[in-house]
């Protein structure tokens, strides 16, 4: 398990090398002044103009601005946006933020997502498990900042359930955008558990284990899941990374000051170190909960080892 942990290890710096070049070319690739927009309608003098582009390497060519960017992350210097602070900074201010957002998404999707998989599985064309599809099929239909606003005038407008934008009463403030947020995934989450479980249940393994006379609830709970759970982990995995950076919609719409916000308030002031500082953040992420599920496989399927 070492061994691989540590080729994993190794697999990952190109990859971190090609995802963040990708996306320094792309953000720095884009037309505009950033240091004009900057200065918004106030005048500019060329001597602080050509201060800031010298200071910011704005005048090298991409490539050298790229080698510099990655020398600064193997400082753990993820660069300074144009007012000067650091994104470390704006990294650990709203980190914490989108974390419990990302917590609130995660935890609706796994429960929910599961479990309405599990029973729309065993209840294989029934009214549940028409119900599952429909639904699911409803919401994945829809995009996400539809979803926000029919939740924000539904649940905390017309009923007042719950807050509709910001942060301030605390961990009910998570409650609605969460779900917003992880309702696509729980859909996902829910049609693939139902359909990997529909597989597992016409297997051989399981007919033997009805056969020897195991109760219905143990094939199920402890023959068939075990083996459906694996592409549903891998999901949730991907997933978990997918909630930080896909946060910024419903940031947004909700009005709350995480990694999503600042992505936003970065794109609109072209702030490109910004951007790219927190998308990198976001990369890392990526890679260590992909490695964390790839060691979750061995535990869930003994079959599974890594020599």
């Amino acid at each position: 398990m070492a061994t691989y942990i540590i080729r994993r290890l190794l697999q990952m710096i190109p990859v971190f090398i090609f995802a963040t070049m990708l996306i320094f070319a792309m953000v720095f690739s884009l037309p505009g002044d950033p240091i004009r927009a900057l200065a918004g309608e106030r005048a500019q003098s060329e001597s602080v103009r050509q201060a800031l582009i010298e200071e910011y390497n704005l005048d090298d060519p991409l490539p050298v601005q790229y080698g510099k960017y990655a020398a600064g992350l193997l400082r753990g210097d993820f660069g300074a946006n144009f007012r000067g602070r650091p994104v470390s900074d704006i990294i650990k201010q709203r980190l914490p933020i989108t974390a419990r957002l990302a917590a609130v998404a995660f935890v609706f999707e796994v429960f929910l997502g599961v479990l309405a998989g599990i029973l729309a599985g065993v209840r294989q064309r029934g009214f549940f498990d028409s119900l599952v599809l429909v639904s699911t099929l409803t919401v994945i239909s829809i995009p996400i900042f539809v979803l926000g606003f029919l939740a924000q005038v539904t649940f905390g407008l017309k009923l007042g359930w719950f807050p509709v934008a910001g942060i301030k009463q605390g961990w009910i403030s998570y409650l609605l955008p969460g779900m917003v947020l992880g309702s696509v995934s729980l859909a996902y989450v829910a049609r693939l558990t139902r359909s990997s479980l529909i597989d597992n249940l016409g297997a051989d393994y399981v007919r033997t284990a009805t056969a020897k006379g195991l109760t219905r609830g143990r094939v199920v709970g402890v023959h068939a899941m075990r083996n459906s759970l694996i592409p549903v982990v891998t999901y949730l995995g991907i997933d978990l990374g997918a909630l930080l950076g896909g946060a910024i919609v419903t940031e947004t719409v909700f009005n709350i000051p995480g990694l999503g916000g600042a992505v936003f308030d970065g794109v609109v002031r072209q702030e490109g170190t910004t951007v790219v500082g927190i998308t990198t953040f976001i990369i890392l992420v990526y890679m260590f909960t992909t490695l964390l599920v790839d060691i979750l496989y061995a535990v869930l399927d003994p079959r599974i080892r890594y020599d």
